[in-house]
């Protein structure tokens, strides 16, 4: 299918995660071209995109803003263009976490108990007393992400994620196991087991060639039981579906101590280097890289065959 198909790699982005995606992008133009394809890198450095004469699709690698919440999507498809992954409406749901949260609870996925802060009138707190865990509704990377775990910190917390957005999501803080679950073709692949240097998985702990700290360690196939794998696969992909999502995702979630799933959020595009989580699942499923970005595509491809508009 995509024999004599123009594929543009589309990376950078005008948002905050623009370094992590300009290597995601560079690892899925190095894939594609060592497939044999007609693949072409595009910087992308604002809201305007221009794409190479003839591209007959748009392979999506910008993380975050821009490319995850579905304003490219929509202007791709404006322009007539087929793209990866998620589509317009789900990109959107998904990339806001309180529109997530409130699909995640219609569709009863398991997930932290939360609240959605206003503080357009000043910083104000939950209801429910520390640990929790503040988030800006629309970053990634756990930008602006704090954990409360004790009440005379919440303030500052609460002032700090204001600074992304009036309506801050805040959510029961889960001590537990960080799992992440890569969604591809509607099947769960093998969960990842995270494990932070510092119990943390942060910014730092998730690209530490960007700031120089300790990274994190990984385990795939995660060591769980068989009834416990199939219950948090499950859990992932009951939450991919409930937002809509085409294609591929990679769903966190949290393992408590009772082996109970609390899914945290969906990316739906998700880090894509060789040694990034989804990629890794995808090879413990014995797909490769090169073969994963290929599947993608092909994928993308069959659903959006495109249509000028």
């Amino acid at each position: 299918m995509l024999a004599n198909k123009k594929i543009a790699v589309l990376m950078g982005g005008p948002g905050s995660e623009r370094q992590v995606s300009l290597a995601s992008g560079n690892a899925v133009l190095k894939a594609l071209s060592g497939l044999g394809l007609d693949v072409v890198g595009v910087d992308v450095t604002s809201t305007t995109i221009d794409l190479p004469p003839g591209t007959d699709l748009a392979f999506n690698v910008i993380h975050g803003t821009f490319g995850e919440d579905g304003q490219l999507q929509a202007a791709l498809e404006k322009l007539g263009v087929p793209y990866t992954g998620a589509g317009v409406k789900s990109s959107r749901i998904a990339f806001d976490k309180n529109l997530a949260k409130a699909a995640f609870i219609a569709a009863g996925v398991p997930t932290p108990r939360a609240e959605i802060i206003d503080v357009s009138d000043g910083p104000r707190l939950p209801s429910f007393q520390a640990p929790f865990v503040v988030k800006p509704p629309r970053e990634g990377s756990s930008v602006g992400v704090h954990i409360v775990r004790n009440q005379s910190d919440a303030t500052a917390a609460m002032a700090d994620a204001a600074k992304f957005g009036n309506d801050i999501l805040v959510e029961e803080f889960i001590e537990g196991v960080e799992l992440t679950v890569g969604i591809l073709n509607d099947q769960a692949l093998p969960i990842v087991h995270i494990i932070p240097p510092e119990g943390v998985y942060d910014m730092a702990s998730k690209y530490p060639w960007l700031s120089g700290a300790k990274g994190s360690q990984y385990i795939c196939p995660a060591d769980l039981d068989e009834e416990t794998t199939r219950v948090v696969q499950h859990a992932a992909l009951a939450a991919h579906r409930s937002l809509g999502v085409e294609i591929y995702s990679r769903v966190d979630v949290l393992l408590d101590a009772r082996n109970r799933p609390f899914v945290l959020e969906a990316n739906t595009i998700p880090g894509m280097t060789e040694t990034s989580l989804l990629p890794k699942a995808a090879v413990a499923k014995g797909i490769s890289f090169p073969d994963l970005c290929g599947i993608i595509a092909e994928l993308s491809l069959s659903l959006r065959p495109g249509t000028p508009g």
